[in-house]
């Protein structure tokens, strides 16, 4: 299986099943448009009346023999090499937790998918006790797995901050009981950030996610403070503060969220870049239709329009030595993730779980306050491993639409909250994530391309 574009003056045709990217002439391109495997040993009479009228025959007849050559050597139209390793897609030791240590906030953002911070259940902070129960439930349940995460999340975990230090404290007394090492993220908004709180982030997290949407009049429309002011002018010093004073070896990034309201994200991402970043992820809402700001099938061709605008000007960005990253982008075309990873993303319910301030465990944050999801409680020693079981195999392989997806081992499958929160099963990928998520592919693709014939031009 093959996917074939043009973009960025490339003729790019991706061969899915191992990953490669082959950068062809217009000749090449639409020849594959005409033939497939089985191939015959010469090319077909009427794949040659067909092309003859814009190729010289001779040549079309020395290409199909180059596809013919790339096929035996199996780099392309490959074997789907992967499906044999979802039967190793069991239920794995967790190694990843969510952890809400407070389900309240100080904005109130109109997109927030946790009802402004507390879920729906009620606003209330996480007990350190609780908070504790849930780092021993961490090492009890991980396994051989030496390397844990926790993310630190609501709601806004600054309003927490006694507890989350308390808690880190706590992990890091029983890393060498266990052998183990914990790796601390924290999501923030960043309103309460002070200079505590900056130097206790920047030596005890790993990662860093900061909340910040990109123009001052984008983000304070959607991200009010809870008087409806704007926080943009609160937050965006107190993140270059922290950025700066972070020490190289340690991830951070800045996370914003597009709406229908800036179909041009693309002025928002280098907004972020102008303020002083240069890790940036702007990724796309997923909100019901009813909603003003949700995007919509009327909005693909604009936001792919973008994301191909955004691609483009990255591009001259390196050319011009300001270079900075952009998440969406960043593939590795060289390896990319393990096999098991490719297969079903993230290990929602498996590999990963969220815990909330009352100790309910749930498959992730996403899932938290649906009942139907929830997996167990840290206060009466209860865990659903069936429901756990039946998230190992929530595969590409198990997902119909994804089977036959040229896109699926880079998605692996999307996002199971989302599908299930719009399209009612966790196994029905989301449709207009879908699309977002190829397109995104597809521009990330070009960039690397790109970037690496400008590197060999500069060598």
């Amino acid at each position: 299986m093959i996917h074939k574009y043009y973009l960025g003056g490339l003729y790019i045709v991706l061969d899915v099943n191992s990953g490669g990217v082959h950068i062809v002439d217009e000749m090449t391109y639409d020849l594959l448009d005409h033939v497939a495997p089985p191939f015959a040993e010469e090319c077909p009479q009427d794949v040659l009346e067909k092309l003859s009228d814009k190729y010289d025959p001779q040549e079309i007849a020395e290409c199909y023999a180059e596809i013919v050559s790339l096929y035996e050597e199996r780099i392309l139209f490959s074997p789907d090499d992967y499906e044999k390793y979802a039967r190793f897609t069991t239920a794995s030791p967790i190694k990843a937790m969510c952890l809400h240590i407070a389900h309240d906030c100080n904005l109130r953002c109109k997109y927030c998918f946790a009802s402004t911070g507390d879920f729906g259940k009620g606003r209330k902070l996480m007990p350190v006790e609780t908070g504790k129960k849930a780092i021993d439930f961490l090492l009890e349940k991980s396994g051989d797995r030496k390397n844990l995460e926790l993310d630190f999340f609501g709601g806004e975990p600054l309003m927490n901050f006694d507890a989350v230090k308390e808690i880190v404290r706590y992990a890091r007394s029983r890393e060498a009981e266990f052998g183990k090492r914990f790796r601390f993220t924290i999501t923030t908004n960043g309103v309460l950030l002070d200079d505590d709180k900056i130097d206790f982030i920047n030596q005890e997290m790993s990662n860093v996610v900061l909340s910040l949407d990109g123009r001052r009049e984008v983000h304070d429309r959607m991200r009010p403070a809870v008087n409806g002011k704007g926080s943009y002018d609160v937050i965006l010093p107190k993140f270059r503060k922290l950025v700066q004073q972070r020490s190289r070896d340690k991830d951070w990034y800045v996370r914003g969220t597009f709406t229908k309201f800036n179909l041009d994200f693309s002025e928002d991402v280098f907004s972020l870049h102008d303020a002083g970043f240069d890790q940036i992820s702007v990724e796309p809402v997923v909100a019901d239709p009813k909603y003003p700001y949700a995007l919509t099938e009327e909005d693909i061709p604009a936001i792919s329009a973008e994301y191909e605008k955004l691609a483009q000007r990255l591009l001259e960005n390196d050319r011009k030595g300001q270079h900075f990253n952009f998440f969406h982008f960043m593939i590795d075309l060289d390896q990319g993730p393990c096999a098991v990873k490719r297969l079903r993303g993230c290990g929602c319910g498996n590999e990963y779980v969220a815990v909330t301030p009352d100790g309910d465990i749930f498959p992730c944050h996403q899932f938290v306050g649906n009942d139907d999801y929830k997996m167990g409680n840290l206060d009466d020693g209860t865990f659903d491993t069936e429901m756990k079981e039946r998230f190992a195999q929530t595969h590409i392989y198990n997902k119909p639409a994804c089977r036959e997806c040229w896109a699926r081992f880079y998605c692996s499958g999307g996002c199971n909250a989302n599908n299930y929160q719009y399209m009612g099963d966790v196994l029905k990928a989301h449709t207009l994530s879908c699309e977002f998520e190829k397109k995104r592919v597809e521009c990330a693709i070009m960039l690397q391309a790109m970037r690496s014939l400008d590197q060999g031009d500069a060598e």
